[in-house]
């Protein structure tokens, strides 16, 4: 019987998908439920699994687009699997599958009659519409022969060479990151985008850091107590003082919301991606570090689905962690704000009229000024920098232990 599989829908919005690698080769023989290729959304990477045991045809390429529902492979499901081999891959690898594809070399003494640096003729065309001599050019080929790639990359001498690599590669972009391009090539040209900046003082933080971390990591199971939990109190603590900030555009309409998804930006294999906390308001600071530290994961894994990206009403992203000292993060659209934080440096600054060193953070709000007014994102921004700076009072209630349920 022959089973064809069909791209699945990752989320209701989504038509088409990237085939980003295939896992397996045409003819090897797979499992039931094993991971025969990888394929990108515009908002995630998923895994395709097998829905059954057989040998497996492949129907698309490796960075063909296809639409959701379309057939991508086929499976001989009565294929019987092969003796002495547990998974497809030792199959594909075997000498005697290999043998049949060795006849094609008996071409190979037609590439033979071109001599140490002559350029094939398709090479030629190039290099004389180039007007470059084949003496210029450093043959790739058998025998030294010009290939029309090494036509196609030679630049013509502009001085004395100097010997140097001057190879370069084109690589198409995966459909997230081309997908992100665009979300952010939007969010510059459809919002009234501004940034104001503001300094945090770290050093109640780090104390309360060091005090509590080792307790806390040992009561929550090695969750630990991180800044990001202090950031994120902080934000849904400003986001109820200033709700324009918790809101967004729709045509000629705000939405506005009583409560707090917020997004989260994590380093992930296929690049930036901003999963979700949902409802971080009602979280405890160990609520809030056991979720980042699972969609981390999830984002480091490869597991991340449409459905964690989803929605969220403001995010945080911590450059700082690559060693920024200062930027303008790009709101994430649909929403209207986004806070950068930054690199801890210590720094000379004036406390009760003399001069201290602290570890300070600079920390930006950008923000689409369509619907935050300045005196809502600048209050929004200082009420951050209040509550990072008298986490005790503001954030912990002046009870630590109640607060990390220690």
């Amino acid at each position: 019987m022959i089973l064809e599989m069909k791209v699945p829908s990752p989320g209701e919005s989504i038509k088409e998908v990237e085939i980003a690698t295939w896992l397996v080769k045409d003819g090897d023989y797979v499992e039931k439920d094993q991971a025969i290729a990888e394929v990108d959304s515009d908002k995630a990477t998923l895994e395709l699994p097998a829905e059954a045991s057989g040998i497996i045809t492949l129907k698309a390429e490796e960075g063909d687009a296809v639409a959701v529902g379309a057939v991508v492979c086929l499976i001989d499901t009565a294929a019987a699997k092969p003796e002495g081999s547990a998974t497809a891959a030792p199959a594909a690898a075997a000498p005697v599958a290999e043998a049949p594809k060795a006849a094609p070399a008996a071409a190979a003494p037609a590439t033979q009659t071109y001599a140490s640096g002559t350029p094939s003729p398709a090479a030629r065309k190039i290099l004389d519409e180039k007007n470059i001599a084949p003496a210029a050019v450093t043959g790739t080929g058998k025998d030294g022969r010009i290939t029309k790639d090494d036509a196609v990359n030679a630049v013509p001498s502009m001085g004395t060479p100097t010997g140097g690599s001057r190879g370069q590669e084109r690589t198409k972009l995966s459909m997230l990151r081309r997908k992100v391009a665009e979300r952010l090539v939007a969010a510059k040209n459809e919002t009234a985008m501004l940034t104001t900046f503001n300094e945090v003082n770290m050093t109640p933080i780090n104390t309360i850091r060091n005090q509590y971390k080792d307790e806390f990591k040992a009561k929550h199971g090695g969750v630990g107590l991180g800044y990001m939990s202090f950031f994120t109190k902080a934000v849904t603590r400003a986001l109820k003082l200033y709700p324009d900030v918790n809101s967004m555009m729709d045509g000629d309409y705000k939405i506005a919301y009583d409560f707090c998804d917020i997004s989260i930006a994590v380093s992930g294999p296929k690049g930036l991606m901003v999963p979700v906390v949902r409802n971080a308001e009602n979280l405890t600071f160990r609520g809030v570090e056991a979720d980042i530290k699972r969609l981390a994961i999830r984002a480091r894994d490869g597991q991340i689905t449409v459905d964690d990206m989803t929605g969220g009403t403001f995010t945080i992203t911590n450059g700082g962690v690559f060693g920024s000292m200062l930027s303008t993060p790009i709101i994430n659209p649909p929403q209207s704000g986004i806070l950068g934080m930054h690199n801890i440096i210590e720094r000379p600054i004036a406390v009760n009229g003399k001069v201290e060193i602290h570890p300070m953070m600079y920390v930006a709000l950008s923000y689409d000024h369509r619907i935050i007014d300045g005196k809502e994102s600048v209050g929004f921004l200082v009420a951050i920098k209040e509550a990072l700076e008298n986490p005790m009072e503001l954030l912990l209630d002046n009870n630590p232990k109640k607060a990390f349920e220690l």
